[in-house]
């Protein structure tokens, strides 16, 4: 397992206490797995992102800390949420991102996730001009969400 996953794997066993939240001194932490706290920074930040289900909220000083917190709505407002944040455009990456993190938090259901991953790849936009797929991709991502709630 890389570094990137300890600290991924790490953070997800913190956020499974009561309080559904995971606080964490950044540079205890990289002391403890041997790392610089800038791989911790950049495992939350490409990791723990509102795309994902996550809230990251920081205090900086001699008791700083980094709280991560998974956004807990329901499915209506979750699905809303996405849709309003999604903007005119969406990169394959993305796309597929929040779609996992629609099926994982069970708020899509595995045949239609594998449906949307599908109508949204890049391969089965192919006859539209690359400069347009994206916008295309985030309107049928977000016309998908829609028609599913």
């Amino acid at each position: 397992m890389n570094l990137s996953n300890s600290i991924a794997k790490i953070i997800l066993e913190l956020l499974e206490n009561e309080e559904g939240y995971a606080e964490i001194q950044r540079n205890e932490l990289a002391q403890t797995l041997g790392c610089v706290p800038s791989q911790i920074n950049y495992v939350i930040a490409s990791r723990f992102t509102p795309e994902q289900g996550y809230i990251v909220e920081s205090r900086r000083g001699g008791g700083g800390y980094i709280r991560i917190r998974r956004i807990k709505l329901d499915r209506g407002a979750t699905l809303m949420h996405v849709v309003n944040n999604v903007g005119t455009s969406m990169d394959e990456r993305s796309c597929r991102a929040n779609i996992l993190n629609l099926a994982a938090q069970q708020l899509i259901d595995g045949r239609g996730a594998n449906l949307m991953l599908a109508a949204t790849a890049d391969t089965c936009l192919r006859s539209v001009p690359p400069e347009k797929r994206d916008e295309i991709r985030a309107g049928l991502f977000k016309q998908m969400l829609l028609a599913s709630m």
